[in-house]
Order: structure tokens, then C-alpha cells, then sequence
């Protein structure tokens, strides 16, 4: 296994386009994606199709995606909950449509924040892995109403000493998942059930087992939708995941659609370095591409967010843009690297033939956090960066129809 490298690999791409305009650019690179969900309404008895979004606290916070999700699931069907970190990896970890507990005897493993000390286990899509430290130590997920599965996917590293789990759906022993194997390396195990089921819990049966991420599905066409974000990250802390690891996830898990949205803690960085941030992009696209068979993917541009932060008012080159008072005595302002980022996405997705979606643009363009808190009936939480639960169904909403007409385009 190794981390994350910059790809120089050639591979069978959408053909690059020189110019990337409007809301949702380059709508006909998502075609198979579109043309899986369409027959999604004859497809019961199979795999839900499967997006899966990489990101940061937009992502990990479930506001915007758990709308999406429950959008695309009324419309489409349920295909389960989809992906998930292990365990609880941090204080306030939001899971929407299932609730995750833990026992003690873990330990955590993160691409970002106070978990990613070195050395780091090998770690995948989630950015997060939990090592059993004792024999016992368990971890469950109870589903809500709607959220039912009959497929349990269980991602961990294998090796000469590594352990296994015992499963349990509902409180009924499924058996055990063995991780063995004569070399280290990230194995993917799956259980299936014939009924639905609400709640897993696995035990560790000893020491010596990474989990890297789980999942569970309903396997009767639908739609499911995964979350994977790291609160504060950027885009070159996934870029530490290891190449292994999330190509045997990805396998396992086999999304129609990769969504990657990062790009805000980029844009509040004290000072950022656009020849860097364009290289990583770059990188990742073409790694991911590689990694997962060319699936279709949707880069979403950083959203409008504001900031009353002095050290930022000058952390790209660039006029600063004020959205409280006069323009340059403003308090409150677009830091302007978040323009440089945005630019950068336009530009790549353009040049490399991918999905691009305005989401600034989508909420009123710049300043439109302002109006987004200080309505009478907010959708942006006070610090002028997140979405409340309203304002996550608003962006959903939108970023759907957008999509939906992008469809019909691309037919």
C-alpha cells in the first residue's frame, strides 16, 4: 500500500473542452450516470444507484447531501444509508437516517485534524479508520424508518495478524468476517441478508484489525447516497489516503457518480497558493479516475461564504469584495481566495472534461451569504459558512434541478 501520488498515467477520459460556462457545466460527462438513474425504476432486486461525495464540513455536516439523499430516495426509492466512517470518529459526528455508537478500545486514524498524527494506518474514502485495541471492542449502526438494509459492507486492512469480527443484524449472529491474509492489504468483506434489516453491530473478535469504512445498502434499485467529509479539510488531506485502499473501496462499493466538494477551507486559508491547490486538483481528478474505472464525477465549486476575519481580507491577490458597508472598510467580506478557488475549479473542469456546478452562483453570487443569514427565515448558520437544515434543502433542491435539466441536455 502507499499514499496517494500525483498520476501521470494515461487513461481513457471525457474529452477535455476548452471553456467551462454557465450554472452546471459540461452536463453530458454525467451521462451514465443520468442513464443509470433513469432505469432505476425497472432495476429492483439490484445494487441502489450510488453517489458518493468526498468533501469537507459541507459534506461531513449532511445538511446539503441528507436533503439530496432524501430528495433522490422519495423520487427514486431507498437503496440504504451508503457509506460511512467507522465507529464515532469525532465529538458531534452527524449521521442522518442512522444513529452510530461505539464501545471504548478504539483507536482513530484521520487524513486531518487531531486523529492524524503519524505514523497513520492506511486509510480510504471515509479519511478515517478505527484500530481495535482489545478483543470485544464494538461498533453498531441502528437505521431509521426508511433507512432498512440487506447488504453490510465492511472495509478493513488484512494481514498475517490481523483479526475479525463477529456481525450481528438486529441481534441475530450472522457469523464472522475473517480479515487473514498472507501479506497486508485492504479487503473488503460483505454480508447479505434475504429481509430487511435495522440495526448491525460488530465486535472485534482481537487486537490487531483497522476498519478504513462500512456500509449498508438495500439492494432493490433506489437510490443511495454517501456523505464523506472531514471537517476542515481541504482537498491535499484526501489526497493522504492510500491508493490501495480506496481502489479496493471503490470496488466494493461501485459508485455511478463521485461528487467532490472542497474548496471553502482552501478559500479561508491565511495564505493560499493557487500553483498548489490547481496541481492537487489536477492530481485527484486524474487519481480517482484511475482508481475507480473513470466513473462519471461532479465537482462542486466552494460555495458563497463570508468572513469578518482581518488576517483573511488579503490571502489572495485579487480586489476584496465587501459585502457589509463600503468595499474596502467592509466588515464583512468574501476572503479573496475563495474566488482564486473557484476560478481554478471552472477552469480544470473545463480543461479536463468533467461536471462543474456553480454553487455560489446557484445562491445569488457574491455576498449572497449575507442575504442566505440575515433573512427573516435564515438558511446559513450565523458564522456566514454553513447551512442550516432549510438552507441544506434549498442548495439540494437547486443543485437537482440543475441537474435535472443537464439530463435532458444530455440525452
Amino acid at each position: 500500500m502507499r499514499p496517494a501520488l500525483l498520476i501521470l498515467a494515461s487513461l481513457s477520459a471525457p474529452a477535455a473542452t476548452s471553456t467551462c460556462t454557465g450554472v452546471l457545466c459540461n452536463p453530458e460527462a454525467l451521462a451514465p450516470y443520468f442513464a443509470r438513474l433513469t432505469a432505476t425504476a425497472e432495476a429492483r432486486g439490484t445494487p441502489p444507484v450510488h453517489i458518493l461525495q468526498i468533501g469537507d464540513s459541507h459534506t461531513a455536516g449532511d445538511a446539503v447531501t441528507g436533503a439530496w439523499r432524501d430528495l433522490l430516495q422519495a423520487r427514486f426509492g431507498g437503496g440504504g444509508r451508503g457509506v460511512l466512517p467507522p465507529g464515532r470518529p469525532y465529538d458531534g459526528y452527524v449521521t442522518r437516517g442512522v444513529t452510530a455508537s461505539m464501545s471504548p478500545g478504539w483507536a482513530i486514524g484521520a487524513t486531518f485534524g487531531k486523529a492524524a498524527a503519524a505514523p497513520r494506518p492506511p486509510l480510504g474514502l471515509s479519511g478515517f479508520s478505527m484500530t481495535a485495541m482489545r478483543s470485544g471492542a464494538s461498533m453498531a449502526l441502528n437505521a431509521a424508518p426508511g433507512m432498512g438494509f440487506d447488504r453490510l459492507v465492511l472495509c478493513a486492512i488484512g494481514g498475517p495478524d490481523a483479526g475479525g469480527v463477529s456481525v450481528r443484524f438486529d441481534g441475530q449472529d450472522q457469523g464472522r468476517l475473517d480479515f487473514a491474509a498472507p501479506s497486508s492489504r485492504p479487503i473488503c468483506r460483505t454480508i447479505r441478508s434475504t429481509t430487511l434489516r435495522a440495526s448491525v453491530e460488530i465486535v472485534a473478535a482481537s487486537r490487531s484489525l483497522t476498519i478504513t469504512s462500512w456500509a449498508t445498502f438495500q439492494d432493490d434499485g433506489g437510490v443511495a447516497l454517501s456523505n464523506l467529509g472531514v471537517v476542515g479539510s481541504q482537498l491535499a488531506h484526501f489526497a493522504r489516503t492510500d491508493d490501495a485502499v480506496v481502489a479496493e473501496e471503490l470496488k466494493a462499493y461501485r459508485p455511478d457518480l463521485i461528487v467532490l466538494a472542497f474548496g471553502t477551507n482552501e478559500g479561508f486559508a491565511p495564505h493560499f497558493d493557487p500553483v498548489a491547490f490547481e496541481a492537487v486538483l489536477r492530481s485527484q481528478i486524474t487519481r480517482l479516475r484511475l482508481l475507480s474505472g473513470n466513473v462519471p464525477m461532479l465537482l462542486l465549486g466552494a460555495p458563497d461564504s463570508l468572513s469578518r476575519q482581518p488576517a483573511l481580507r488579503a490571502n489572495a491577490p485579487g480586489a476584496l469584495t465587501g459585502c457589509e458597508g463600503v468595499g474596502e472598510q467592509s466588515m464583512l467580506f468574501a476572503p479573496p481566495a475563495l474566488a482564486a478557488v473557484r476560478e481554478i475549479q471552472r477552469r480544470v473542469a473545463g480543461d479536463m472534461g468533467l461536471a462543474w456546478w456553480d454553487w455560489q452562483s446557484r445562491m445569488g453570487g457574491p455576498c449572497a451569504a449575507r442575504n442566505w443569514v440575515q433573512r427573516d427565515a435564515p438558511l446559513m448558520r450565523g458564522d456566514y459558512v454553513h447551512f442550516n437544515s432549510a438552507g441544506g434543502l434549498e442548495v439540494a433542491r437547486r443543485l437537482q434541478a440543475d441537474l435535472d435539466r443537464g439530463a435532458a441536455t444530455a440525452e
